[in-house]
């Protein structure tokens, strides 16, 4: 009755021992629920929605993405998506740079001052909409009050380009300034410190110490911000124009699916949101990696 219960606990060490002697850190087996939860939530749809792209209905596996690129109509949305993302992602990182550089020092209502630039990321994207539609809109409080000192016409912030804007702004900045506040405070002020002594004023000292520290932190910062915002879709509907300027990939895709039912055209564009976002990606991580590589002296 012994010898069953003692042999599991007679096999560990002995897996054990075998692990440590192929050099494989038994650490490693903790990653296997992630890895796991990786392949069924991310690689299964994606390689799913990958097989149904080549698999219309009709034509050759190239139809659905043949139908995309040769539909001005539809091919346009790749450069409104990038008109929309990528100024917004370049807005949110370069404001957050010197709102994060002032806070890492210590102030009075420092904490408060943070509660207030973070609050916008917990709002989700529907009510800051809504914000944006009682704020902006054409009967808005904005409005409102130009058209109280002398304006002739409300001015048009919704409903348009610029509605989708400032939302993917409001909601996108709280997040790249957690990250930009993050990769500044590891950076180590004795640094600047000593700079100073040897004359350097603040502008000497954040253009040639803190940011090229700062500088991969920022390539990260705006690759994470880009995604974020290259995926918008409610804000497209509810406070730009969803038939025209703010017609973005994701509604694409959705109307593809859920209007056309078709689903191939759907995972074409999905593939192509995919691709994009990628390249975008590969050219700031390039700038990164060449911009570390010069400032290190090394060639590799």
């Amino acid at each position: 009755m012994t010898a069953p219960l003692e042999r599991p606990a007679s096999q560990a060490p002995a897996l054990r021992h075998r692990l440590a002697e192929r050099g494989v850190d038994r650490q490693l087996l903790l990653l296997a629920p992630a890895v796991l939860f990786v392949a069924l939530l991310f690689l299964y749809p994606f390689f799913y929605g990958l097989q149904l792209s080549f698999a219309p209905e009709e034509g050759g596996p190239l139809a659905s993405y043949a139908a995309f690129f040769t539909d001005p109509y539809q091919r346009n949305t790749i450069w409104i998506t990038l008109g929309l993302s990528l100024p917004a992602a370049l807005l949110n990182v370069l404001a957050s740079v010197p709102i994060a550089y002032r806070m890492r020092g210590n102030f009075r209502g420092k904490r408060l001052l943070t509660i207030v630039l973070v609050v916008p990321i917990t709002l989700g994207t529907v009510l800051t909409a809504q914000g944006l539609l009682n704020f902006l809109g054409p009967a808005g409080w904005f409005n409102k009050i130009l058209m109280s000192v002398g304006m002739a016409e409300p001015v048009q912030l919704t409903g348009n380009y610029w509605g989708v804007f400032f939302s993917l702004v409001i909601t996108g900045f709280p997040f790249a300034f957690l990250l930009i506040l993050s990769y500044l405070s590891g950076i180590d002020p004795t640094l600047e410190r000593a700079a100073a002594t040897l004359g350097a004023d603040w502008r000497q000292r954040f253009r040639h110490i803190t940011l090229p520290l700062l500088a991969p932190g920022l390539a990260t910062t705006f690759c994470l911000a880009f995604v974020l915002a290259f995926s918008v879709f409610p804000s497209a509907v509810l406070v730009g124009n969803p038939a025209g300027e703010t017609r973005v990939l994701a509604l694409a895709a959705y109307q593809a699916a859920y209007e056309q039912y078709d689903y191939s055209l759907a995972s074409a564009i999905a593939m192509v949101m995919g691709v994009v976002e990628l390249l975008v990606i590969a050219v700031v991580l390039l700038w990164r990696s060449r911009l570390y590589t010069g400032s290190t002296g090394g060639k590799g």
